[in-house]
């Protein structure tokens, strides 16, 4: 285990009705605020209405920005800065899923940068401060409402950055599982891949005595499969979501990679994905994560031999390692496929057009990943593999 520190600043209301509180939580941060959403769902289930309702009893006055959209652009972010400017505001509301909570870190950082916010994806300066955020989760998958990350898609240059900063994490997130029992499926199997990414990327590691954050990854992982098919069979389960949304919090809150150096390739060649041909980032995750797992498994065969049988249930001859190893992998596509997520590239209809373009982008200027150590022709090559 390598040294580390730890700290988490974010407060998590959970549980049902928490949301109606949100104008009593917001009060001793501002009387202004911009309020941050996506698109018509919010109006359409109601939870607009009581936001606002809450809002006004406190007389906090509210300045909106709607239109948020998957993979969040930065057309947008740069509007949110200029309203936040022009009408002095210094705390964002954020009503929606990660690509509402990463476009409102996004303006957050970006009202008291002198240059363009772009500047500090592309070279990871740091910003000088940042408004405050909370958040209403509406779509558990991300964990962005407890972490220090935001992703923003420039859609001119077509390029998806991450960026992370300890002043971008929310200082309350409400989570109320409620708000889940009408969400479509196809979001709750993008969202249950998200979340397992991002334990997955922290759990393959080469670090060695790792075994608390370990067991914490694969029981949060066994955890977060369990009630992902339940909700594949009834999305009303509010015992499932109330799962799914504690265990998406705490699959990226950042408690699940503390003493261990970390791999993070697959999101780093999904972002190539989502920038060039906007698909759903949940889904670029499983297809690609697959064949990732066979191309750099005989790098650390123990990890991986260790996720077959701690997460994935396999059973066999410890002298048949490949066999185990190949056996959990297996298990975990048929997983997504069960989910009817897809699980090659052709079926999102991405070709080998730009596959090359995409491997150069990901890692044409550096390397990538930690388990093992991947330039742009180990890139193409999985993008390959994945057609």
């Amino acid at each position: 285990m390598i040294n580390f520190n730890y700290q988490n600043k974010t407060k998590i209301i959970f549980g049902k009705g928490q949301h109606k509180g949100i104008g009593a939580l917001i009060k001793p941060y501002s009387n202004k605020i911009l309020l941050h959403y996506g698109g018509g769902s919010i109006k359409k289930s109601g939870i607009y209405d009581e936001v606002i309702a809450s809002l006004k009893a406190e007389n906090i006055e509210i300045i909106e920005l709607a239109g948020v959209k998957p993979n969040p652009r930065l057309t947008l972010v740069r509007e949110g800065i200029e309203l936040c400017r022009k009408n002095d505001i210094n705390f964002i509301l954020a009503v929606g899923g990660g690509s509402v909570i990463d476009s409102s870190k996004a303006i957050s950082m970006g009202v008291s940068y002198p240059s363009d916010v772009w500047q500090l994806f592309e070279t990871g300066k740091k910003p000088v401060s940042a408004l405050n955020i909370g958040t209403i989760l509406t779509i558990p998958a991300a964990g962005s409402e407890s972490s220090g990350n935001s992703v923003i898609t420039n859609e001119e240059k077509q390029l998806k950055i991450g960026y992370g900063s300890e002043l971008l994490k929310p200082v309350f997130s409400v989570i109320n599982p409620e708000i889940c029992l009408t969400l479509p499926h196809n979001q709750m199997a993008n969202g249950v891949s998200d979340m397992m990414s991002h334990i997955m990327e922290r759990y393959f590691t080469n670090t060695l005595h790792t075994d608390v954050i370990d067991g914490l990854c694969e029981s949060v992982l066994r955890t977060i499969m369990k009630n992902g098919r339940t909700l594949n069979k009834n999305l009303g389960n509010y015992d499932a979501w109330a799962e799914i949304c504690l265990g998406g919090n705490i699959a990226h809150n950042g408690l699940l990679g503390v003493g261990r150096d970390q791999d993070w390739a697959c999101h780093a060649m999904e972002h190539e994905l989502s920038a060039i041909y906007d698909i759903p980032h949940g889904a670029g995750l499983a297809i690609l994560t697959p064949f990732w797992m066979r191309y750099v498994c005989h790098d650390n065969m123990n990890m991986f031999l260790q996720f077959a049988v701690n997460v994935m249930g396999v059973e066999g001859g410890f002298r048949d390692q490949e066999e185990i190893v190949m056996e959990g992998i297996n298990r975990l596509e048929a997983f997504y496929k069960e989910l009817s997520l897809p699980t090659t590239l052709v079926e999102v209809k991405i070709d080998k057009t730009n596959l090359e373009i995409m491997a150069k982008k990901a890692a044409g200027n550096r390397e990538i990943g930690g388990l093992k150590i991947l330039k742009w022709q180990d890139v193409l090559n999985i993008y390959q593999l994945a057609l």
